[in-house]
């Protein structure tokens, strides 16, 4: 008990002194969401051209959920999302953990290595302020409360998760492949409810047209960023390969189209599987960095309980595949600038060689249906 309350101190502590030494100054993707949570609250347009960089590319919904934070002054407000995201990061690992479908390895190993596996991607993700962390917690406590039958709360958490982030919307099909539809029929409710609710601050018609500014902001910001060598998608890696204007973008649909299509067939060979949800759910996260255009490395986060799967079960693989996904794992973990130096870091970056390290991955996961192991 005491050395639990030591290294929660401890924890506590690092914590303080990372946030008022390097963190505090930082936090710009949290600027974006505090700025329009003030925007919501006084009930002014949300999407502008005038952000730049910094424009909020996120539902009208999110800006309203923002709007509790916006109240605070903007330092009170990083800190107190500063450590809401450090319990977030703890309690990701710890749903995951819970939504394995069987525990064949120690736990507290399991904790640690899926820590150090995915400790650069939670690293960035406390110093930009984002909330994939939200964003992964939403949908791993989903998968629980499935596993419990409590669908209809799952299917809220995941409507609440395409707020929080639009690409969730992936899961609506997985879910239409379930015997049991109570999770898609609460989902596409309580999707349908806050979609409308900023009508209640803008108006039908302002509501509306929110959702036109939202689109387009979305799809007339990603081209630039694609040759970014923090964007880690495939439209990205095809990019960076083959130039822009090149045949990249039609290698990553085909690319994209494929593994949509094994993560089908993984869907389809669950049989009787007592718990085929969370190796199906974590293929679906790792997906979504890769195939959204706005993909950015800090993005696979959300992947924490596919990575957790694949160490636990690691074993059951083939001998070759087992080793190159040790090799991708550590190789991932520690592609860390301050390791590998700018140079080594921007060539690493700039091949996408991440990319194709999480495709190993995937490869993996999906191996590990076809040897019934999960």
């Amino acid at each position: 008990m005491r050395t639990r309350v030591l290294l929660g101190v401890l924890a506590l502590v690092s914590l303080v002194a990372v946030f008022t030494t390097r963190v505090s100054q930082k936090m710009p993707d949290f600027e974006v969401y505090w700025t329009a949570g003030s925007r919501a609250a006084a009930a002014e347009p949300l999407y502008r051209d005038s952000d730049g960089h910094f424009q909020f590319k996120y539902l009208p919904a999110f800006a309203l959920l923002a709007t509790p934070l916006a109240a605070m002054p903007l330092p009170a407000a990083k800190a107190a999302w500063f450590a809401a995201s450090a319990v977030l990061m703890v309690t990701l690992l710890g749903l995951s953990l819970k939504a394995l479908p069987a525990v064949r390895r120690s736990p507290i190993l399991l904790l640690v290595l899926t820590f150090l596996a995915m400790a650069k991607f939670y690293a960035h993700e406390l110093v930009l302020g984002q909330v994939n962390l939200l964003f992964g917690v939403l949908v791993v406590l989903a998968l629980v409360w499935m596993r419990k039958e409590r669908d209809a709360g799952a299917g809220a958490l995941l409507a609440l998760a395409v707020i929080v982030k639009p690409y969730a919307v992936i899961f609506a099909p997985w879910l239409a492949t379930r015997r049991r539809r109570g999770a898609l029929a609460a989902m596409a409710v309580g999707l349908a409810v806050l979609l409308l609710i900023p009508a209640a601050r803008y108006g039908w018609d302002g509501n509306l047209r929110m959702l036109g500014d939202w689109w387009r902001t979305v799809t007339t910001t990603t081209a630039p960023n694609l040759l970014n060598q923090d964007n880690v998608s495939l439209s990205a890696m095809y990019a960076k390969w083959l130039g822009p204007g090149s045949q990249g973008p039609i290698l990553a649909a085909a690319t994209g189209g494929i593994l949509l299509l094994l993560a089908g067939i993984v869907m389809a060979g669950r049989g009787m599987l007592q718990t085929p949800d969370t190796l199906e759910a974590g293929l679906l996260l790792l997906l979504i960095p890769l195939l959204s255009p706005q993909g950015w490395d800090y993005v696979f986060l959300i992947a924490t309980p596919a990575v957790m799967l694949l160490i636990n079960d690691l074993p059951a693989l083939p001998s070759g595949l087992r080793y190159a996904s040790i090799a991708a794992i550590a190789v991932v973990a520690l592609s860390i600038f301050d390791i590998m130096g700018r140079a080594a870091y921007t060539t690493f970056m700039r091949l996408s060689l991440i990319t194709v390290l999480m495709l190993v991955q995937y490869a993996a996961l999906v191996a590990l249906r076809f040897r019934r192991a999960a």
